[in-house]
């Protein structure tokens, strides 16, 4: 930076100088002035674009300074391209709207040498002006005018069908006008003059989709014809997508092909579908065929391999629909999913070969499991009627055994119709998945998939084959048994638990099968408890079965005694069999499997509860039962808390037995409650001095003085009360003496509350013989009374407080 320039005074002079010497130097003075104010704007020049280099390398500030007069600055909200490219357009528009106005409404003001020279003059300078446009850099501008001129040339068109050729169909003359645009406008797109244009060969290639369409409309085509025609031209769009680089057409070529592309391939499906025949069907799988190499073709070249895999997978189905449609339409109905099943599975060949493309060979593969995925769901209706079919007989149990396994499955529900093949689907697919399962990451949920294909082939042939009642349900058994076996035979992750519910669901439904038969109805839960109960041997598998066998166990009961032709209450006592043998087995179980043993027994004990519940005797000894297995499960270290559920189930037992006696009395009730409570408080308080008395005695007294003292309020006998006195008076001194709060305390408020029940007679009489105004005066001077001596009555509330506290 230049150094700054010392500023000249005047010398300081006794004289003023002559004029002339005094213009010289205050000339001086100024020159010196401006050549140092030209060093400061060019310093100032420097510094300015330094600090805008420095401003366009950092991120902008979140916030602006704030303007004068408290405003914010004004905001830039579209850039000059931006706002350039809109004018541009809408100027572009407008004049197209013009031109459209002008064509169809001014064109017949013409004769044929101005329309001539209106349809060749004007469009020739509107695309010819591009170029001129170019050469100076104003690009942006020239895509506004050749569409422009684009737009001018379609109108064109039109001109010239209204005038020269409106004897032309309208269809096929579009396409013919559809082809020559293309052609036009592509090379206008390649001229070295206006290569630079991004518009012209999308343009072209928009145009390029109609020429086949409209031509096939115009010929008459059906719709084989065009869907011939949308494949054919997304064939030349997939083409120009593989070849071409430009981004703009590479965009509108993929668009162009899938959009004719599917329409084209849905119309095939849907033809090779509805096919009358074998020719309609091999005209059809043509089409599809073509479908197929146009995706098998861009799967190969394309090098997104999420989009190769998607093309690979659209190939696969589309030639599943060509070769299935076809084998669809020489076979019955029945064999039409069989016929799409193996195409599906052909397609796993592809997934072998080794030169395929990785891509192309996950498509197959994918392709291949959504084919076999919708045959299975064909099946699926078949195994939930097999599966809860058998429910319709427990309405009408043993109402006769029916002559084969579909009239037993179904009971009464429509059979699907074409499920003669169901079976083969699900075996099939079985194998395909046991086969898959060696060479795969996917191993454990390839081999569940498998083994719940092969339950479901068993499960549905009898009834496909209509084979004998009896017959289906030997099968359904041997179904369960080879169940368990694979289950207790099996070490892979997961088989086990997938064999183990179906057995239990197998299980299920053959037991509600043999409910059309009174024999099948007990010999099926006997086979089917024997056949869990051995399964229950291996630990691994003993919370399942073990409870399983309980349940069928108990079912087994609930047929013996219906077979036998017992009350539901005489039922319940062999059914309380089963809550013993789980009492026993969860004694000499462990692990995982006691739980849910113990839950099986416990549902099957209040079974019996009510089954036994209309026949109060019979009750009674039930509860009791109850009791007793539950005191002897309660003998376990772990399960000591049983035992208060035994002493309630004896109580319960012994008030429905005086129920059912006809015993009014509530002292029969709570007095074998209260003294066996009392005993176990004794006991825990010789065990451990510091418990409560509540704790220990607080129950047990509670259960009997209640009870009876409200029986005693409302019973007009002098017996009661009289007895209950004595007895609260006999507790309220026994807790005094031994210091216990609970009989002190319940014992002197039912004191209490008897002795005001057998005064309240005679003070209804005093209160009826006293004047109306004594009462009050009574109550008025024993509020008086203790106001007056109301810290003396407070020092003996803490002084009681204090005793009671003290005591135990």
């Amino acid at each position: 930076m230049p150094s700054p320039v010392t500023r000249t005074t005047l010398p300081v002079m006794t004289y003023f100088p002559p004029p002339a010497e005094e213009l010289r130097l205050i000339d001086a003075e100024l020159r010196q002035l401006d050549a140092r104010r030209g060093q400061l704007l060019a310093r100032r020049a420097w510094l300015v674009a330094a600090l805008r280099q420095a401003a366009a390398a950092l991120p902008p500030a979140p916030a602006a300074v704030p303007h004068t007069a408290g405003f914010p600055p004004p905001r830039t909200e579209a850039g000059a391209p931006r706002v350039q490219n809109v004018l541009l357009l809408l100027g572009g528009i407008l004049l197209t709207v013009a031109a459209i106005a002008f064509t169809l409404v001014s064109w017949g003001h013409l004769g044929i040498a101005g329309r001539a020279l209106v349809l060749g003059g004007v469009t020739a300078a509107v695309l010819a002006a591009p170029v001129p446009l170019l050469a100076r850099g104003l690009r942006s501008t020239g895509e506004a005018v050749a569409g422009l001129g684009f737009a001018l040339t379609v109108l064109d068109a039109y001109a010239l069908h209204e005038v020269a050729f409106a004897e032309a169909g309208g269809a096929g003359y579009a396409a013919v006008a559809a082809a020559v645009l293309a052609a036009g406008w592509t090379a206008y797109g390649v001229l070295p003059r206006t290569g630079g244009l991004r518009l012209p060969l999308p343009a072209a290639l928009a145009a390029g989709q109609l020429p086949l369409l409209l031509w096939a409309v115009a010929a008459g085509a059906g719709p084989a014809g065009i869907a011939g025609a949308l494949l054919v031209t997304a064939a030349c769009d997939t083409a120009v997508a593989l070849r071409w680089a430009v981004p703009a057409v590479r965009v509108a070529a993929v668009a162009g092909a899938f959009a004719l592309g599917g329409w084209g391939a849905v119309t095939a499906g849907w033809l090779s579908w509805t096919a009358s025949g074998p020719g309609a069907a091999a005209r059809a799988a043509a089409l599809l065929l073509l479908a197929v190499g146009i995706a098998l073709t861009a799967a190969r070249r394309v090098a997104d391999e999420e989009h190769a895999v998607g093309l690979a997978v659209a190939a696969g189905l589309l030639a599943v629909g060509a070769v299935g449609g076809t084998a669809r339409s020489a076979l019955p109905a029945m064999w039409t999913v069989p016929a799409y099943l193996a195409c599906g599975v052909a397609l796993l060949a592809a997934v072998r070969q080794a030169r395929l493309p990785r891509p192309v060979r996950r498509g197959a593969a994918l392709a291949s499991a959504a084919v076999q995925g919708l045959a299975v769901l064909t099946a699926v209706p078949l195994v939930v009627i097999a599966l809860l079919g058998p429910a319709g007989w427990v309405p009408r149990i043993w109402s006769g055994a029916p002559d084969g396994t579909r009239a037993a499955v179904a009971a009464g529900v429509p059979w699907p119709p074409y499920a003669g093949t169901a079976p083969l689907v699900t075996a099939v697919v079985a194998v395909v998945l046991a086969l898959a399962a060696r060479d795969t990451a996917r191993r454990t949920w390839a081999l569940r998939g498998a083994l719940g294909l092969a339950w479901a082939t068993v499960l549905i042939v009898p009834p496909v084959l209509d084979v004998p009642y009896a017959a289906g349900l030997v099968v359904l058994g041997a179904l369960t048994a080879g169940l368990l076996l694979a289950a207790a035979r099996t070490r892979a992750d997961g088989s086990p638990v997938t064999a183990l519910v179906l057995a239990v669901v197998t299980s299920v439904a053959l037991g509600c099968a043999a409910l059309a038969a009174r024999p099948a109805t007990l010999l099926a839960p006997a086979v089917l408890t024997a056949l869990f109960a051995a399964a229950s041997v291996d630990e691994r598998l003993s919370p399942v079965t073990a409870p399983a066998a309980l349940a069928h166990a108990t079912a087994l009961a609930c047929a013996a005694g219906a077979a036998a032709g017992w009350a539901p209450q005489h039922t319940a006592l062999p059914v309380l069999a089963v809550p013993a043998a789980a009492a026993l087995v969860a004694s000499r179980t462990g692990g995982t499997a006691r739980i849910p043993v113990e839950v099986t027994g416990g549902a099957a004990a209040l079974l019996a509860i009510g089954l036994a519940a209309p026949a109060p005797p019979v009750l009674a000894l039930v509860l009791a039962l109850c009791g007793v297995i539950t005191a002897g499960a309660a003998l376990r270290p772990d399960r000591r808390a049983l035992g208060w559920a035994s002493a309630a189930l004896f109580v319960l037992a012994a008030w429905v037995r005086l129920a059912a006696w006809d015993v009014t009395a509530p002292e029969a009730y709570t007095l074998p409650a209260t003294v066996p409570a009392l005993v176990v408080g004794a006991l825990r308080r010789r065990r451990d001095p510091r418990a409560s008395s509540w704790t220990a005695y607080g129950p047990g007294l509670a259960a009997t003085l209640l009870p009876s003292l409200a029986a005693a309020w409302a019973d007009t006998h002098w017996l009661r009360p009289l007895l209950l006195g004595a007895a609260a008076l006999l507790l309220t001194l026994l807790g005094a003496r031994h210091r216990l709060q609970a009989p002190l305390v319940l014992g002197g408020t039912v004191l209490v509350l008897v002795a005001l029940h057998e005064l309240a007679p005679y003070l209804v009489q005093v209160t009826d013989a006293l004047p109306r105004w004594v009462p009050p005066a009574l109550a008025g001077l024993l509020l008086l009374a203790v106001g007056a001596t109301y810290e003396r009555r407070l020092r003996d509330v803490r002084r009681v407080r204090e005793v009671l506290g003290n005591m135990n």
